[in-house]
């Protein structure tokens, strides 16, 4: 992480005109919560700017005299304000009647009037932060009976409790339209219209992992050790504070992962004297699965469980706190074991759907003017497995292989022993482990006519090194998943304007076919993006785009 550079300016008149130091603020990071709200924020003072003069008035009708603009309410003033939009981070955009000035309130809704305290003016990016009091007049979308957490407007996990689900779908469907239109520097007509969002099964009681924290003691140090005195508050940093909001149960978690936060909040009632400093909880949602004629395997306690009965087994979830143990899920037939510390997708629910989605768009349309059938996956950033295990079968019965590449050693370790549980070949199904960038040169053999690539990077996206790299590899269809629908729209940028790559060409001579190098146009067009709803409740969505090469003379 880089560190905040410092810059020195010459001081005030009243401390003799010595020099001090002020902050330089951070440069914005590409697909970032802030680079996203302010690109919302400058949409919407385009779109609808009152005065048309950048809030400067003139004084009695003189010609070319101005006032100053309206002096900005003071930090800690209560106002009301109206909200308009709602940006792509989750935060309402609110503006006070007659005012040019952008508000960010939090867990406001269009339409909503709510009463917000000033929080800071950021004078140069145009708009002030708020906290959010309460709702003076609600929005017509408004429905707080909706709302299942005590919690809610005090937490920041979840900012759409109060909206129908319906609803909060076709927001994340807007959210990724807005990704494209903002970040991908495409023209309209290269993006297709963006499908509807597909909703997660579960609304609340998805989430499969939770990591509340707490602070340590009060006055304690580095240097002077202190135990707790009493009970910490145990849970997650509200909105605009950063003291800990004491959680005693949180909604959207599992039945184990809620059963699991209980028996640790019970546990520190008892314990915390022995801690001198802060930590965080880990609770992962574990499934040990019975078959129905297994009648020899004894299940875990039912005090530390929760049982799911179906026709074919009997699934007993339960609750890891340590982040070294060894996790099970299960996604329809297949299975998959992880650190439980480790990343996985935290919303069971909803993986089924959606493998399923992928494994209907890896192969091209039957339309497709390229008759060769694709035989190879390559599942780029394929951590343990997900994609590799869930794809694979698609592509065995046409003869293909499939490789899932990882810069993490254990997670290529897990993928491959996944793998074997669920019985696919090791020689179709392989797992190595390499830099992104380094990826297509550990990948020999693959026609690039007969591939298909998965992409499912982390937030940050893939960096210009790694798409140079997939534009010279020109795989038939790439697939990108995103967790970040910004930078991946920034990246699926790149790949529909391509670039003049250097590739390997057979042919030129009659007698005998010779391989040569050319210089040659590689670009992608877009099939379809969808959004997933990953995340109940919350401003978050994931996105599935998917591409199909351009073959041009």
């Amino acid at each position: 992480m880089s560190q905040t550079k410092r810059k020195w300016e010459k001081g005030p008149s009243h401390n003799g005109g010595k020099r001090r130091m002020r902050k330089q603020a951070k440069p914005v990071v590409e697909g970032s919560h802030e680079e996203v709200l302010l690109a919302d924020i400058q949409a919407l003072l385009a779109k609808t700017r009152i005065s048309g003069e950048d809030d400067v008035t003139k004084v009695d009708g003189a010609e070319g005299q101005t006032e100053a603009k309206p002096a900005l309410p003071e930090r800690g003033t209560e106002i009301e304000v109206e909200v308009v939009e709602l940006s792509s981070t989750g935060d309402g955009l609110a503006r006070q009647p007659g005012s040019d000035r952008i508000y960010t309130v939090p867990f406001s809704i269009p339409g909503d009037t709510v009463k917000v305290k000033v929080y800071r003016h950021l004078e140069k990016e145009q708009y002030s932060v708020a906290d959010f009091i309460s709702v003076v007049k609600p929005s017509p979308l408004r429905d707080d009976s909706r709302i299942q957490c005590p919690y809610f407007a005090k937490c920041a996990g979840c900012q759409f409790q109060m909206l129908d689900y319906p609803e909060q779908l076709k927001i994340k469907k807007t959210i990724v339209q807005k990704a494209y239109k903002n970040f991908s520097n495409l023209p309209q007509e290269l993006v297709p219209s963006i499908l509807d969002t597909i909703g997660s099964p579960l609304q609340y009681g998805y989430r499969t992992k939770l990591t509340p924290h707490f602070d340590g003691p009060p006055g304690a140090t580095r240097k002077v050790k202190k135990p707790f005195e009493a009970m910490p508050p145990v849970g997650f940093t509200p909105k605009g504070s950063k003291k800990v909001l004491d959680i005693e149960d949180c909604p959207i978690g599992t039945d184990a992962v809620r059963l699991g936060l209980k028996r640790e909040r019970k546990r520190l009632e008892t314990e915390h004297a022995n801690y001198t400093r802060g930590a965080t909880i880990l609770l992962r949602e574990n499934t040990v699965r019975i078959p129905a004629s297994d009648s020899t395997t004894v299940p875990p306690p039912e005090s530390d469980s929760v049982k799911v009965v179906s026709d074919a087994h009997t699934d007993y979830k339960t609750c890891e706190t340590d982040n070294n143990a060894t996790t099970t899920e299960y996604i329809d037939d297949f299975v998959f074991t992880n650190p439980a510390g480790s990343f996985f997708q935290n919303n069971n629910s909803i993986l089924s759907p959606f493998t399923a989605y992928v494994r209907e768009h890896i192969l091209p349309p039957p339309s497709s003017t390229n008759q060769k059938p694709v035989k190879y996956l390559i599942d780029a950033y394929s951590g343990s497995g997900l994609f590799t295990i869930t794809l694979s079968p698609s592509l065995f019965p046409q003869g293909g292989t499939s490789v899932g590449i990882d810069i993490a050693d254990k997670s290529i370790a897990f993928a491959r022993r996944n793998a074997e549980l669920n019985g696919l070949d090791k020689e179709k199904c392989q797992f190595i482990a390499a830099d992104a960038n380094e990826l297509f040169k550990s990948v020999k053999g693959y026609d690039p006519d007969e591939t298909v690539v998965v992409l499912d990077p982390p937030r940050k996206g893939c960096d210009k090194g790694f798409l140079r790299q997939l534009l010279e590899f020109r795989p038939r269809r790439v697939v990108y998943v995103s967790c970040n629908v910004h930078t991946q729209a920034r990246d699926v940028g790149v790949l529909v304007r391509g670039e003049m790559v250097e590739g390997a060409v057979v042919g030129g001579e009659k007698t005998e076919e010779k391989e040569h190098k050319v210089k040659r146009k590689v670009r992608y067009e877009i099939e379809s993006i969808r959004g997933f709803d990953f995340f109940p409740q919350t401003g978050h969505v994931e996105g599935v785009a998917v591409l199909n090469r351009v073959d041009e003379e």
